[in-house]
């Protein structure tokens, strides 16, 4: 149960991709792309609504194109109705629903798992609460009754046991925020905007001490309240008509009573009297600098204007901050803008990450000249166009499920609940159409000239922070409960889940030799392609970590005929994105385009195949860019991590051990030009290429299409080459400690190495772990998170690569649990291959699950583009996942036991933990395991592989 906290929420991560410095223009214009008016034309979702006597409001959105359903239940409260004392109630009551209700008592994660549920979860945020999942059409009933259930007949099943494991679990969810680089940003920018006693001036994770404080009464109250189904929109959308869902909700929801209605509390925009600046430390690589300013909501005409003002200053890939910071002076090494649209409020906040090197005052000051520039003149019409046909593309592919936390039924629940109109979307889309540059001047006259709030973050030890702390366990009072318990009819049974219709999969031959795999998907006028290239970080220079990386950092600085500026800005009339990334076995370029513009979409992207031009102008101020990555990825645990376990796992001569973050920092400061273009020359060439394809368009087109991009394209001298020898060797069991100076948390990595391959039959042991780690109902994550409530999430699962398959424990835990849970760990662990073997219940809900969820886990496009990709990895046929259910069906429990058995023991993990050394060390003696301490700085070119 994931919270949502936008602001700020990309400033850990440094964009490495990021278009070069301007150049004279070379070439003429690409094909004029579809206008943006038959965009919008093509985003409809059709609905009809009704709502029950108690206020229930449900809408209803039809679409077959799978036998599955989205269910969201949206409830008027967020964290903006809580008063002061009870911050952090709204998401502690978002857990408290999962955890069973007085009909159907026990995790929630348990039924909807068996009925084969996809795109489960809830979420908290200031102006709602929502909770959500897509679920085969024969299972919808009883989704039906445990959302009623917990809507209607929840208080008698909030025990004081379940108040601690849940609250447990909140406060661990806020460590493992607050314990990322820049993680206590997001606080700031709130309390530097809003006042203290605006609705919107808190987070909606609250604080540790009123978390601490809450009652069992208080809790009850709150649900008595706020959750009633007159402050509820349930939507509906998929496998449904409306006289289906007019049955079933009166069923399942007609006899639960209404309560007090939900009132949205004054929340005017607030003006800051004067501009604010703070300055905080923390133990980052690189300063950022920020900028918000509180600005209307997403119903104020204002809007859509703000929207386009955002993308310009700092959205697009062609953004004026990035043409100015980034690519022009080269003070920052990743800039923003973004325009947050709450329901009654907004934010416009801008951020930089500071070049290591440079002042962040310059950086600041530059960033408000170029706002009141934009300000006095507002944007070009050619700026609005490309932001307008980006935004409402990238719309259009999102709304091919049907649900999840971005698909139809999203867009209907938020227009309900807050604009009072299921179809507001397309209010929305209309608004955002028809933008001007005099329009979006207008608002940021409006709003940009105002009063704001700055914050300097610089590297530094990270100022005291209370929160932090854990505090001794207190007292607590049982409350008595009279709510009636098992008042309702037994849980609905599940009817027959039928088998999934994965699309046919065709491959021809391009007419340079290319291998092309095609699904054809009619669902939304979108086509998403990628060139996956047999290469991958294994393919990395090995004295040279980092080449990879580079590489695809430069690709798109420049091609022989274009400029990054004029591929940047042709990318965005197109509504065009394209991506690039690896895996340890495949480096890819991918794009998504709406299949209108495929023709001019498919020339620029075999522009950046074929001909980079790796400008050596542009070279130093992306190896800073990767070399401030690289130093960030050594301030954040998981980077850390990145660094210590691949060794481990697959022994230091292992082309898989190259994993180690964006690279050697060392390595990346001696690439020139000529590294580039002969890792580009060797690895990413037509030989070593496959096409995968998923569109609406016919395959002939298709074809025809990528026979005229890449007619010609051959491959140049010799093929580079990756050796896999077999290790037998396996690492010492031990415990690596990397000393993190207080850390809240501690990050805890179990590393196994195995001799499996990924292009062997893995499913046995893969379902069998679903038991143990691969699951949220996995014993580890059941045991960490649910019954000690140590963690917020623990998880194990294979780490598959074509030809190794490891097994990785990855568990943040509080830092005064750290040893304890590494025995817990353990112990779990032992059991399951030892004296608690896989159950038959185990065996069951993990058959049932991978069988009923199959037409939900490919619902779209991006997910059957997925699986043709590890088809091709593994080595299995394309029709695998079309056979998949009678394989599952086939399975034994003893079959699965065995499986993991034979390739799991206890006994050979090594155990690293990235941590306060200090808190930590003396709980990791008391294990029985050798202890390696080493710092956090020493870790860059560090390998922990052998002992």
């Amino acid at each position: 149960m994931r919270l949502s906290i936008q602001l700020a929420a990309s400033v850990a991560a440094i964009a490495l991709a990021v278009p070069a410095t301007a150049q004279a223009p070379v070439a003429s214009p690409f094909p004029a792309a579809a206008p943006v008016e038959s965009l919008v034309k093509a985003i409809d979702i059709p609905f009809e609504q009704f709502t029950l006597p108690n206020g229930l409001r449900v809408v209803v959105h039809t679409d077959r194109k799978a036998p599955v359903v989205a269910v969201s239940v949206w409830y008027d409260v967020g964290s903006k109705h809580e008063p002061a004392g009870k911050t952090g109630f709204a998401h502690l009551f978002e857990h408290l629903m999962f955890n069973g209700s007085e009909n159907a008592p026990g995790d929630f994660f348990e039924p909807l798992k068996q009925v084969g549920a996809t795109d489960l979860n809830g979420t908290t945020y200031f102006d709602r609460t929502n909770y959500f999942e897509t679920v085969p059409t024969a299972a919808l009933e009883q989704a039906l009754y445990l959302e009623s259930d917990r809507m209607g007949y929840l208080t008698g099943a909030i025990s004081q046991a379940v108040l601690d494991e849940q609250r447990g679990v909140v406060q661990n969810e806020k460590r493992e925020g607050d314990n990322q680089p820049y993680g206590l940003v997001s606080y700031k920018l709130i309390e530097g905007v809003f006042p203290a006693t605006h609705p919107y001036g808190h987070s909606t994770i609250g604080s540790m001490a009123d978390l601490d404080k809450a009652s069992l009464g208080d809790v009850k109250a709150w649900f008595r309240d706020h959750y009633g189904p007159n402050n509820a929109v349930l939507v509906l959308a998929g496998d449904i008509d409306l006289a289906t869902a007019k049955r079933l909700t009166t069923k399942y929801f007609g006899a639960i009573k209404a309560g007090p209605k939900s009132v949205a509390p004054p929340a005017a925009v607030p003006v800051l009297t004067s501009p604010k600046a703070e300055v905080m430390k923390d133990r980052v690589a690189a300063p950022l600098v920020m900028k918000s300013w509180p600005v209307p909501g997403l119903n104020d005409p204002a809007a859509p204007a703000l929207e386009v003002a955002a993308a310009v200053l700092g959205g697009l890939a062609s953004s004026r901050f990035d043409n100015a910071l980034v690519k022009g002076d080269k003070t920052a090494v990743q800039v923003s803008a973004s325009y947050s649209d709450f329901a009654q409020v907004g934010t416009f906040t801008i951020h930089a990450i500071v070049r290591p090197d440079v002042d962040p005052a310059i950086v600041a000051k530059r960033l408000d000249e170029l706002v009141a520039d934009f300000v006095k003149n507002g944007p070009t019409a050619d700026e609005v166009q490309r932001t307008l046909t980006s935004s409402i593309s990238r719309r259009i592919g999102g709304l091919e499920s049907v649900g999840g936390s971005g698909g139809k039924a999203v867009a209907l629940a938020e227009g309900a609940l807050y604009s009072d109109d299921p179809g507001f979307y397309k209010k929305q889309l209309a608004r955002l159409a028809a933008q001007t540059p005099e329009t979006v001047k207008a608002a940021a006259q409006a709003w940009l000239t105002k009063p704001a709030y700055a914050l300097t973050v610089l590297p530094g030890e990270r100022d005291k922070y209370d929160e932090a702390q854990v505090p001794p366990e207190a007292a607590v009072t049982a409350v008595p409960d009279a709510a009636p318990k098992g008042t309702r009819a037994p849980m609905p049974k599940v009817g027959e889940v039928g088998t999934l219709a994965f699309p046919k999969v065709e491959r021809v031959r391009l007419a340079n030799g290319i291998e092309l795999v095609y699904a054809n998907r009619t669902t939304v006028p979108v086509t998403q392609m990628v060139a996956s290239f047999d290469a991958g970080i294994a393919a990395d220079v090995p004295d040279k970590l980092g080449t990879q990386a580079m590489t695809l950092a430069m690709i798109d600085e420049g091609t022989a005929r274009y400029s990054s500026i004029q591929l940047a800005e042709a990318k965005e009339r197109l509504g065009l994105d394209i991506y690039t990334g690896s895996s340890p076995d495949r480096t890819t370029v991918s794009f998504r385009a709406p299949s209108a513009n495929l023709e001019p979409a498919l020339g620029l992207w075999a522009e950046l195949l074929r001909a980079p031009s790796f400008p050596e102008s542009e070279l130093a101020r992306v190896r800073g860019q990767m070399l401030t990555q690289i130093a960030q990825e050594l301030t954040d645990p998981a980077g850390i991590a990145q660094r210590i376990v691949p060794p481990i796992l697959y022994g230091s001569g292992s082309p898989y051990a190259k994993q180690r973050g964006s690279g050697d920092a060392a390595a990346v400061q001696s690439l020139t030009r000529a590294d580039l273009v002969a890792f580009h020359r060797a690895w990413m060439r037509p030989d070593k290429a496959k096409i995968f394809v998923v569109t609406d368009r016919p395959l002939a087109e298709v074809k025809a299409s990528l026979d005229r991009a890449l007619a010609g394209w051959t491959a140049e001298g010799a093929a580079g080459s990756k050796v896999f020898r077999e290790d037998r060797s396996l690492p010492a069991a031990r415990i690596i400690l990397i000393d993190r100076p207080d850390s809240p948390q501690s990050r805890i990595s179990g590393a196994l190495r195995t001799g499996l391959k990924g292009t062997q039959d893995l499913l046995p042991v893969i379902t069998a772990n679903d038991a143990l780690g691969g699951d949220f109902l996995g014993r580890i994550n059941m045991d960490l998170r649910e019954t000690k409530h140590w963690s917020y999430g623990a998880y194990g699962s294979f780490s598959r690569n074509a030809f190794a398959a490891p097994y990785v424990i990855v568990a943040p835990v509080q830092a005064d649990k750290t040893g304890a849970a590494i025995a817990s760990l353990r112990q779990e662990i032992g059991g399951f291959v030892g004296a608690k073997p896989l159950t038959q219940a185990e065996f069951d809900r993990a058959i049932t699950g991978a069988t009923r969820s199959l037409a939900g886990d490919f619902e779209t496009s991006g997910h059957v583009l997925g699986a043709m990709q590890s088809n091709d990895l593994y080595q299995r046929p394309d029709d695998y996942f079309a056979t998949i259910t009678q394989r599952y069906r086939a399975m034994t429990r003893a079959q699965l036991d065995g499986a993991i058995r034979s390739v799991i023991d206890p006994s050979r993990f090594v155990w690293v933990v990235i941590g306060d050394a200090k808190v930590v060390r003396p709980q990791l003696d008391t294990l029985g395991l050798p202890v390696e301490v080493t710092s956090a700085a020493s870790v860059a070119g560090a390998s922990m592989e052998s002992k």
